[in-house]
C-alpha cells in the first residue's frame, strides 16, 4: 500500500477508564477470550462468545484467494478482507445502528459489471487501509463504525498462500495442492498444510492478545484452510503454546466438507496434534451427534488431557450450523469446568 495516512484527524474516541467496583460486591470481569479461525466457523464462535464477554478478539486467517477477496487481493496486493469482514459483522451491536451497518457491510452488488460479487464491507476495509496505511487501524475504525463488541485482527500482516499434501482417495503418493479454494475442494485426504511464505510475520497485536487472554478458542470451521493455518505462523504458534490462557477446541457438526470428508471427530483432533504437538488442549466442545461410538473421541480427549464437553449446539437436529445461544451455553460450561457428565439435553428445535 502506497497511500500515506490522511492529513485530517482520524482518531478513535477514547472511552476513558471504566470505574472499578470495590468491596465485597465487586463483580469479577468477564474472561478475555481470543477466537481463531475464519469464515462461517469463526463467525459462529464470535456470535456465541459475545453473549459471555466483550473482552473478545478475533484472530483471522488471511489466506483466502476466492471471490471478492481474491479479486481485491490480486488487483491491489492487500490482505483478503472477506473473513475479516465476516468477523466484524458477527460482533455487531444488536441495536438498530449495529444491525443496519452489519447488513451494509455484508451486502453484495448484483450488477453485471466490475462490482458484481463484491461485498460493501470488503471495499470499505480496503479503502480505510489505503487511507490510513495501517491494517489494524483500518479494522479498528470499521469495528467502531459497526459498534462491534470486540476487536478483529489478522493473523499476519502479509497475504498468505496455503498449500497442503493431499493423498488421492484410492491411495498412492501425495501431491501438493496450492491455494485456499483449491485445497478446500481437493479430492483426497489432506495430510499436512503449510504457508507461503513459510515463516510469515505475525500481527503483533494478535500475538499480544493471545498471550494476555484467559481463554483461546479454535474452531469450528474449515479445519485445514481456516483453523490449521494459525499454527503455521511461527510467532503466533509460539504464543499459543506459551500463553497462560486455557485452550478450547470446538468441533464441527459434520464432516461433509470436501477437505474433511469422512474425517471423524477424533481425527480432527489428531490433525490438530500433528500440526502443533506442543499445544495443550484444555477443553473440547462437541455435539453428541459427532460421537459415533464415543470411545475414540473420549480416548483422544483423555490423551490430550482435555475435558470433553458434550452439548447439543446445533440449530436443529439436522442442521450443520451452530446455534449461537446453545454454543454460548457450551462455552460457559467449558470455561467453568463442567464436564460431559452434565446434562446435554436442550429444548427440541
Amino acid at each position: 500500500m502506497t497511500a500515506g495516512p490522511p492529513t485530517g484527524a482520524l482518531h478513535l474516541p477514547s472511552l476513558g477508564a471504566l470505574p472499578v467496583p470495590t468491596g465485597a460486591a465487586a463483580v469479577p470481569p468477564p474472561p478475555s477470550v481470543v477466537a481463531l479461525g475464519g469464515g462461517h466457523g469463526l463467525s459462529a464462535s464470535l456470535q456465541a462468545l459475545r453473549h459471555l464477554t466483550d473482552r473478545l478478539t478475533a484472530v483471522v486467517t488471511v489466506a483466502d484467494d476466492g471471490g471478492s477477496s481474491g479479486r481485491l487481493r490480486e488487483e491491489l496486493g492487500v490482505l483478503p478482507p472477506g473473513d475479516l469482514r465476516m468477523a466484524l459483522a458477527a460482533l455487531c451491536d444488536d441495536a438498530d445502528w449495529g444491525r443496519t451497518w452489519r447488513d451494509v457491510v455484508q451486502h453484495r452488488f448484483g450488477s453485471d459489471g466490475d462490482l458484481r460479487g463484491h461485498a460493501v464491507g470488503n471495499l470499505l476495509i480496503v479503502a480505510l487501509w489505503e487511507l490510513l496505511d495501517d491494517v489494524v487501524g483500518g479494522l479498528d475504525w470499521v469495528a467502531h463504525l459497526l459498534g462491534a463488541r470486540g476487536r478483529v485482527l489478522p493473523m499476519s500482516l502479509v497475504p498468505l498462500v496455503v498449500e497442503g499434501d493431499v493423498t488421492p482417495p484410492g491411495g498412492g503418493p501425495a501431491h501438493v495442492v496450492r491455494g485456499q479454494v483449491a485445497l478446500a475442494t481437493a479430492d483426497g485426504r489432506i495430510d499436512e498444510v503449510r504457508l507461503d511464505p513459510a515463516e510469515p510475520p505475525a500481527c503483533p497485536e494478535a500475538v499480544e492478545a493471545v498471550l494476555e487472554a484467559d481463554w483461546v478458542v479454535m474452531g469450528p470451521g474449515s479445519w485445514f484452510t481456516s483453523v490449521m493455518p494459525h499454527l503455521r505462523v511461527p510467532a503466533l504458534a509460539r504464543a499459543l503454546v506459551e500463553t497462560r490462557a486455557r485452550r478450547c477446541v470446538v468441533l464441527n457438526l459434520t464432516s461433509s466438507q470436501a477437505e474433511t470428508a469422512g474425517l471423524s471427530a477424533a481425527e480432527h483432533l489428531h490433525a490438530l496434534a500433528r500440526h502443533a504437538p506442543d499445544l495443550r488442549v484444555d477443553a473440547v466442545v462437541a455435539d453428541p451427534r459427532v460421537m459415533g461410538d464415543g470411545s475414540a473421541l473420549t480416548t483422544t480427549c483423555d490423551d490430550l488431557g482435555a475435558q470433553l464437553v458434550l452439548r447439543r449446539v446445533a440449530r436443529s437436529r439436522r442442521s450443520a450450523e451452530h446455534d449461537p445461544l446453545r454454543l454460548a451455553a457450551a462455552f460457559r460450561d467449558a470455561f467453568e469446568g463442567r464436564d460431559e457428565g452434565a446434562a446435554v439435553a436442550t429444548p427440541r428445535a
